[in-house]
């Protein structure tokens, strides 16, 4: 089953192959979300500072792990520094509060959100804080050698970003989390994380629930008996990513991680051919 089987990261460590995410989940929807997921078979959880549901994602595995009896070993958790942190000091305290929030006395990775803060994404003209995000990177790589977080990454990052962690830092980054679904695969992007080893994770994979309403793809789920969300973690998993589907629901929780079956190549070519979502 794709939920007992996992990626090794750059410096070892594993990491299962699909998470729950909680983006727009608020704190007591995520306890029990998280304990659904849990319960499901999930063993990777992704929060955020920024998601504020942290606290609810701590109480949601501690949940877990008490009616399940699952060690607390076995769950993989990332959390992410806010895109507006862009010094060491607010990093390093941010680490110790995403620690007392998650009740954890450790964290399995932690990611720099976005290279820039989000009202800057996507401008052509904003700076490119190249020397702030190495201060962030430098309290994180402290962090990792401390053994407070066990791997860490980045998250929205493009090529020159990455190159500026890669020639400036220690430590080359675990993985990198970006958009990826249907209709939108950065292929150079990838191909660059790739060579790098760098892992992509894939967030809304479902493109926000956008490949509902794409004709193509409702078929082809059809045509292999699953949902669109089924079809479209599948499908990133067959691009050698990881999946980050998010639900609150329990049924699509627990529909969301069986993906035991496998797009044929003409399908996934096909697939690969719808742009622009």
């Amino acid at each position: 089953m794709v939920l007992d089987e996992f990626y090794k990261l750059n410096n070892g460590q594993r990491i299962p192959k699909i998470a729950l995410g909680t983006w727009q989940t608020p704190n007591d929807v995520a306890v029990s979300a998280v304990a659904t997921a849990i319960d499901a078979g999930y063993r990777h959880i992704d929060t955020a500072i920024a998601y504020d549901n942290e606290a609810g994602v701590g109480a949601g595995i501690k949940a877990a792990l008490k009616s399940t009896g699952i060690h607390r070993e076995s769950i993989f958790v990332t959390t992410k520094i806010p895109a507006e942190v862009k010094n060491y000091a607010d990093t390093v305290r941010s680490i110790q509060e995403s620690m007392d929030r998650l009740d954890a006395f450790h964290i399995d990775m932690m990611l720099i959100h976005a290279p820039r803060p989000w009202a800057e994404m996507g401008s052509s003209g904003a700076s490119r804080y190249y020397r702030e995000n190495i201060e962030v990177w430098k309290a994180l790589e402290e962090a990792y050698e401390a053994g407070k977080i066990r791997a860490i990454g980045v998250s929205n990052f493009e090529i020159d970003d990455l190159n500026n962690i890669l020639a400036n830092g220690r430590v080359v980054p675990a993985v990198n989390q970006i958009r990826v679904h249907i209709g939108h695969v950065p292929t150079e992007l990838i191909d660059f994380c790739e060579q790098c080893g760098i892992l992509v994770e894939a967030y809304s994979p479902s493109a926000t629930g956008r490949l509902l309403r794409v004709p193509e793809v409702c078929a082809m789920a059809e045509k292999y008996h699953v949902s669109v969300p089924q079809l479209a973690c599948r499908f990133v998993l067959q691009l050698g990513l990881l999946p980050l589907p998010k639900s609150v629901q329990e049924e699509r929780i627990r529909q969301n991680a069986k993906l035991d079956f496998e797009i044929n190549s003409n399908d996934m070519a096909t697939l690969l051919e719808i742009d622009g979502l």
